[in-house]
C-alpha cells in the first residue's frame, strides 16, 4: 500500500527563558504533520497491517522534516499523535504510529529509547490535539513531560488522517519538581 499524502505542515514554537531564570538554551517546539488518505475511511477492515507497513516511510518522511526544523538544536524529547476524519475510526490512526513508524523516527534522532508518548482522537477538520511529550531515552526525566498543541489547518477531512511527530530540545521552562536528570541518564534501557 502507498499512503497518499496531500500535505505537509511544520510548525515551530520558540519560547524564550525569562531573565532572571535559567541560561540554557530557548524551548523550540517543533510538530511536523501529514495529511494522508485513509484507505480505510467509510469501511471496517479487520487487517490493518497493510497501513502499518506503510507508516515506515510516512515515519522517514516526517522524521526528515522534524530534524530539519529543529536545527540548530538536538531532540531530547517526543511525541506523536493522529487525528482521524469523521468517516474513519480513531483505531486508523493507531495503525500508522506503531513502531513501524516510530523507528525512522528514532534512527534520525539519534536514537530513542524510551517509549513515544501518543493520542489520537476521531474529529473535524480544523480540530486541535494535545500530543504529550517526554524524553527520548528515559521517561523518568520529569522535566521533559510536557506537551504541545497542534491545530492542523484545512485538514483532516473526512477521508484522512493527519499523522503528527512532535520534538523538543530540551524540558519546560523553569522545571523544578525533581526527579531524574538529563545528565543522570545510563544504561541501555534508559533507565538508572
Amino acid at each position: 500500500m502507498n499512503l497518499q499524502i496531500r500535505a505537509f505542515h511544520t510548525l515551530v514554537e520558540d519560547h524564550l527563558v525569562p531573565s532572571g531564570h535559567d541560561t540554557e538554551a530557548p524551548l523550540r517546539k517543533v510538530a511536523v504533520v501529514a495529511l494522508v488518505k485513509n484507505p480505510c475511511a467509510g469501511r471496517h477492515v479487520d487487517d490493518l497491517s497493510e497501513m502499518i507497513d506503510a507508516s515506515g516511510m510516512l515515519g522517514e518522511q516526517l522524521a526528515k522534516l522534524a530534524t530539519d526544523a529543529m536545527h540548530p538544536y538536538p531532540v531530547q524529547s517526543y511525541g506523536k499523535a493522529g487525528i482521524v476524519g469523521t468517516d474513519g475510526e480513531q483505531e486508523h490512526a493507531n495503525a500508522l504510529l506503531t513502531t513501524v513508524f516510530a523507528e525512522p523516527l528514532r534512527k534520525a534522532l539519534g536514537g530513542g529509547k524510551a517509549w513515544i508518548s501518543s493520542y489520537t482522537k476521531v474529529a473535524t477538520s480544523g480540530s486541535s490535539i494535545d500530543v504529550p511529550l517526554a524524553h527520548k531515552d528515559a521517561l523518568y526525566v520529569r522535566s521533559h513531560y510536557d506537551g504541545m498543541t497542534v491545530t492542523v489547518p484545512h485538514g483532516p477531512l473526512p477521508d484522512e488522517v493527519a499523522v503528527i511527530f512532535c520534538v523538543a530540545n530540551r524540558g519546560r521552562l523553569g522545571a523544578r519538581v525533581g526527579g531524574l536528570k538529563v545528565d543522570e541518564i545510563k544504561g541501555e534501557d534508559g533507565l538508572v
